[in-house]
């Protein structure tokens, strides 16, 4: 039986009202060709900054985006006001690939990771030489996340006036880690800065670190014009900072030729996102050595079909090189307290 007559276009068709008066939903997306391309420099609660050409805009992210998020470093795509005057607000239309990503977890039964830095080239790990006192396992785990990442990794020792960093370089010269060396009156001199700044000349560079380390401290001698609030303070109980820097900031050096990307101070670096797998791909003078491993291999010392050890009797590789890795492998199945 025909519902309503012959003609389909007749208006005594009903038409179920819509509720909520938007449009219907479609999965067809505007392009947004007219959009702009510009940095996050920094994530507040929802509002992000953003640099687009010599000025920076505020803006949110557009709806179409669904869960995807933008973080510090991304490059993003703009549409909307983006002249940058207050009271103004563009939207993210896009987020661009990323050629690098540093993530964490809470810890190592987070099975959510977090997206703490996009796009940086380089991870500049800070840590004090004491108060606090230093901690290895919290350096090896930043490195595997570097490496996991795409990003290089360099480590910056602070407080060397108050203990000698050759017991903890000693640990790290066999993975050929770039290190600098500072001292808190270097720091107040400037002597410090321009050492560190050598070794970030035209890169993105994220820092990471514990509180109370010298981090900020660090990184508002290398941008003295944008000075965060520092620490200053180690808990004498438990000997860690308070937390002063709540949200990661990127910042450029003087003259332009990189970027200095300030994190908020941690506590634990979780790993449960880290393919052990990709580890190795740090290791160029190992890797080949793999050619000859099982399907699975985790390249643990306790693999007893493991190929890289008869790849290092052979000579192709240092002895050292080969505990290195096995000693980053096993950080992400060891808590950083054990």
């Amino acid at each position: 039986m025909r519902r309503y007559g012959k003609n389909p276009d007749e208006d005594d068709i009903r038409v179920r009202p819509n509720r909520k008066g938007n449009r219907p939903r479609t999965h067809i997306r505007p392009k947004h060709e007219d959009a702009e391309d510009g940095m996050v420099l920094t994530v507040d609660r929802g509002r992000l900054t953003v640099l687009v050409g010599d000025r920076t805009v505020t803006a949110m992210k557009a709806r179409e985006l669904g869960r995807k998020a933008a973080v510090v470093g991304d490059t993003v795509s703009l549409v909307g006001d983006l002249s940058g005057d207050k009271d103004t607000l563009a939207r993210i239309v896009r987020i661009g690939e990323r050629r690098s990503v540093l993530r964490r977890t809470a810890d190592d039964d987070d099975p959510f990771e977090r997206v703490v830095v996009a796009n940086a080239d380089q991870l500049a790990i800070v840590t004090a030489l004491a108060d606090p006192e230093p901690r290895p396992r919290m350096i090896d785990r930043c490195l595997v996340a570097a490496y996991d990442g795409g990003l290089s990794p360099l480590l910056v020792l602070t407080k060397s006036d108050l203990a000698s960093p050759d017991t903890l370089l000693g640990a790290y010269t066999p993975l050929g880690v770039p290190f600098v060396v500072t001292s808190r009156e270097e720091l107040e001199t400037g002597d410090a800065a321009d050492r560190v700044r050598e070794q970030l000349d035209g890169r993105v560079t994220a820092f990471v670190g514990h509180s109370g380390v010298g981090k900020t401290t660090l990184v508002n001698a290398l941008v003295p014009k944008e000075k965060r609030r520092t620490t200053g303070v180690v808990n004498a109980v438990t000997g860690r900072g308070r937390h002063t820097t709540t949200s990661a900031l990127a910042l450029p050096l003087p003259g332009y030729r990189g970027w200095v990307i300030d994190t908020p101070g941690v506590r634990s670096f979780g790993l449960n996102h880290i393919d052990p797998s990709r580890v190795i791909n740090a290791f160029p003078d190992l890797q080949p050595g793999t050619e000859e491993c099982p399907r699975g291999c985790t390249h643990d010392s306790h693999e007893p079909e493991c190929a890289l050890d008869a790849w290092v009797v052979a000579g192709h590789a240092d002895p050292a090189r080969l505990d290195s890795l096995r000693r980053l492998l096993s950080t992400r199945n060891r808590r950083e307290g054990d």
